[in-house]
């Protein structure tokens, strides 16, 4: 699977975390940045991902900031796509299955690094159950 990835300075490391344990896993990584700490703007990154997920470069976007709201909204700009803030893997799973989001967004302060693999894993592997929360979907 092809997954685009983005994070601003403070979601930098988790960013890093996420891309290894998806090639390990066998993904493809389109990491749209950042590549160091150094103070930046989420919307670059959100934007850079959403767009490679709203073109079909990617099938799947990771986006990661220190609350995840900034790249939530940001993303969620962009009328393809359905972008999720997570923070638990009932809440990633559920937003695959039920609201067939593409775009997972982590907050960096607020979950561990387990957590996020975890969840990342979770939405990843969730299928989109389709039936009564396609008519729900197709409303947005």
């Amino acid at each position: 699977m092809k997954i685009a990835i983005g994070s601003d300075h403070a979601g930098f490391g988790y960013k890093e975390a996420v891309k290894n344990h998806l090639v390990q896993g066998g993904h493809e990584v389109l990491d749209h940045g950042t590549f160091t700490e150094d103070s930046c703007d989420y919307p670059d990154y959100a934007h850079a991902v959403a767009t490679a997920v709203e073109k079909q470069e990617a099938e799947f976007g990771v986006l990661i900031c220190g609350s995840a709201n900034g790249v939530c909204i940001t993303a969620n700009k962009h009328a393809a796509i359905r972008a999720a803030l997570c923070w638990e893997k009932e809440i990633a799973l559920l937003s695959r299955s039920h609201n067939n989001a593409n775009v997972i967004c982590l907050p960096a302060r607020f979950v561990g690094i387990d957590a996020a693999l975890e969840m990342t894993d979770v939405f990843l592997s969730t299928p989109f159950e389709g039936g009564r929360h396609q008519n729900r979907v197709s409303k947005i």
